[in-house]
């Protein structure tokens, strides 16, 4: 596989689109926004500058990586060569399954379809193609240059070829795939996910204040980010979402979201990405100051 497409131009997205780039696969990076694309790029950059910085990567590897992505708007043009599609949408299901309909059409018979879910069902995703052996689930860590896992996600009726072109695609990118089967949440978000809602429970019950949860995590669990200031990394709403089908898979109340949760979502309150989460982003993500909701 030479030819890699990356579904999506956010912060998932780009970083996917930086790690293939970074080492010498042809990225197509798709959005059906212009400026979105723009923007990505430009967010990439950035962060290859950083490693140039730290010392990780020189100059040629950076120009190489900016060379080897290209922009489409339109998800025909760009996937018409790819030899592995990862999409990196919105996190809702029906937009997926719309992007793999599409996609089976468009893409190659011999393409792997990949989606970067981190929770809903590859079997699912795959249902809706035809070629649901040549579906998987690839689940990048954010920040994606940086963290080294992926979890790889079998569908039901994933072929075992599938899944062992994609480990050693994952390889070669220096990430460290890590198998899993296809269950609600997987197993990244099945446990990470009722701690953050747990913590959020906490919070809402007056157990403690936003900062003394994340110091507690933090000091005494060896957490290198607190459950709230992580859920505002990750989105409110993506978190809201997560329990919502954990909830719905395992049809257990254990994993409804926490009102909470879902009255910020509501009020658009969903982290860094709006601005105000449990923590006031509107400054920047350098110094944590507590949403003035929280605050004492």
């Amino acid at each position: 596989m030479k030819n890699i497409a990356v579904i999506g131009s956010g912060t998932m997205g780009n970083g996917i689109a930086h790690v293939f780039a970074q080492h010498g696969f042809n990225v197509n990076l798709i959005d059906i926004s212009e400026s979105a694309l723009e923007k990505a790029v430009a967010t990439i950059a950035k962060n290859l500058d950083r490693q140039v910085a730290k010392g990780k990567i020189d100059e040629a590897t950076k120009t190489n990586a900016l060379n080897n992505i290209s922009t489409f708007t339109l998800m025909g043009e760009g996937v018409k060569d790819a030899d592995l599609v990862v999409e990196a949408a919105t996190e809702n299901v029906e937009i997926k399954l719309n992007i793999f309909r599409d996609l089976d059409k468009l893409c190659k018979p011999e393409a792997i379809l990949a989606s970067n879910t981190s929770s809903i069902s590859i079997t699912k995703i795959a249902s809706v193609t035809e070629r649901p052996e040549k579906v998987i689930g690839m689940h990048f860590m954010n920040p994606v240059p940086v963290m080294k896992l992926v979890e790889v996600i079998n569908g039901y009726l994933t072929s075992k070829e599938t899944t062992d072109a994609i480990v050693k695609l994952s390889e070669a990118v220096s990430k460290i795939p890590v198998p899993a089967n296809d269950y609600p949440g997987f197993v990244a978000n099945r446990i990470l996910m009722p701690m953050i809602n747990e913590a959020i429970l906490s919070l809402q019950n007056g157990v403690a204040g936003v900062m003394e949860i994340d110091q507690i995590m933090k000091l005494g669990m060896a957490h290198p980010m607190g459950p709230l200031q992580l859920a505002d990394f990750i989105g409110l709403d993506v978190c809201l979402s997560i329990m919502r089908v954990l909830q719905d898979g395992l049809g257990d109340d254990k994993y409804a979201p926490a009102p909470l949760l879902v009255n910020m979502v509501t009020a658009g309150h969903k982290g860094v990405k709006s601005g105000k989460g449990f923590y006031d982003w509107t400054h920047g993500t350098k110094d944590l100051v507590v949403a003035d909701q929280f605050k004492k």
